[in-house]
């Protein structure tokens, strides 16, 4: 009984091994022991619950049917950022291509028509193009000419007012103003008569005078001059003009100067019916005196 009990004790005091112990064979001849329980092998270990994908969620039990499965990763359904952009490019594309389709289905009567219409065809627009083009370099011509006349019209109504002002001074209708000599002649004699102040005139208009003024009297091309009868005197054009006589002419000086002192000239004459001349050069004199036109009684323009 001693020699059963020390392999018993033994047994008890060495630690139980962590996993699955296989029986191991007494050295000598022992009984078996009949109440042993079975050792359970790995083999029958039960397979542990799932565990749960997170903290605070219940385990998600897999169906064992392929339909269920294939239903539970379908619905209900999860959109991911890069699914939505992958959709929108899909539309996108889709679009294009039914707009294509539609645009291609257009034109579906000239993939049908024959060779001699579709010749006909391109002749036809090639036509229209010459014509159109024909009609943009005649309308561009109009405008050209339109514009070339504007500025014509404009430059000839600027000549022609020109004109009409350098003719207006000749006949004495505008005023005058430019360089020029006054000429001052005192007759306290009274010996000064029409045809001295004619050839003062004539001997001025030959030197180049433009315009010239007897003291309020305009001198243009039907002016007169005469002898007052009565009182002494001349009238020009009708208008009786006192003494001292007064010449405001426009013109070169250093022309119209000389002229009157040439040696028997007008000066000389004057001075010898005791009469003073007095000449005096200006940049600028200042004809104001305007006559009254008259119309023509016989005189018309000759046509070219």
């Amino acid at each position: 009984m001693s020699g059963e009990k020390e392999p018993r004790e033994r047994d008890e005091e060495q630690p139980e091994p962590a996993g699955p112990v296989e029986p191991v064979e007494p050295a000598g001849p022992t009984e078996p022991a009949a109440a042993a329980e079975p050792v359970e092998s790995a083999e029958s270990v039960e397979p542990e619950p799932p565990v749960a994908a997170a903290a605070g969620r219940e385990p998600v039990e897999l169906p064992s049917d392929g339909r269920t499965r294939l239903k539970a990763a379908v619905w209900p359904p999860r959109v991911s950022r890069g699914q939505l952009v992958v959709a929108l490019l899909l539309f996108a594309l889709g679009l294009a291509l039914a707009i294509q389709v539609r645009s291609t289905n257009d034109h579906s009567e000239l993939r049908g028509a024959r060779q001699e219409d579709l010749v006909r065809i391109l002749d036809e627009l090639d036509g229209k193009q010459q014509r159109l083009q024909s009609e943009k370099t005649q309308l561009e011509q109009s405008l050209a000419q339109l514009e070339n006349s504007s500025n014509q019209a404009k430059e000839a109504q600027e000549q022609t007012r020109k004109k009409a002002a350098e003719l207006g001074v000749l006949a004495g209708t505008e005023k005058a103003t430019g360089p020029g000599i006054v000429l001052t002649i005192d007759d306290p004699q009274g010996q000064v008569k029409a045809d001295m102040l004619l050839d003062t005139l004539q001997e001025l208009r030959a030197a180049g005078a433009e315009a010239i003024q007897i003291n309020d009297v305009r001198v243009v091309a039907g002016t007169y001059f005469t002898d007052n009868s009565s009182g002494g005197g001349v009238q020009i054009d009708g208008k009786s003009v006192s003494q001292p006589f007064r010449f405001t002419v426009v013109g070169n000086p250093q022309d119209l100067a000389p002229a009157l002192n040439i040696p028997g000239g007008v000066v000389r004459s004057l001075e010898n019916h005791q009469a003073r001349a007095t000449i005096v050069q200006q940049q600028k004199v200042l004809v104001d005196a305007l006559a009254a036109p008259k119309p023509l009684q016989y005189g018309k323009p000759a046509a070219k």
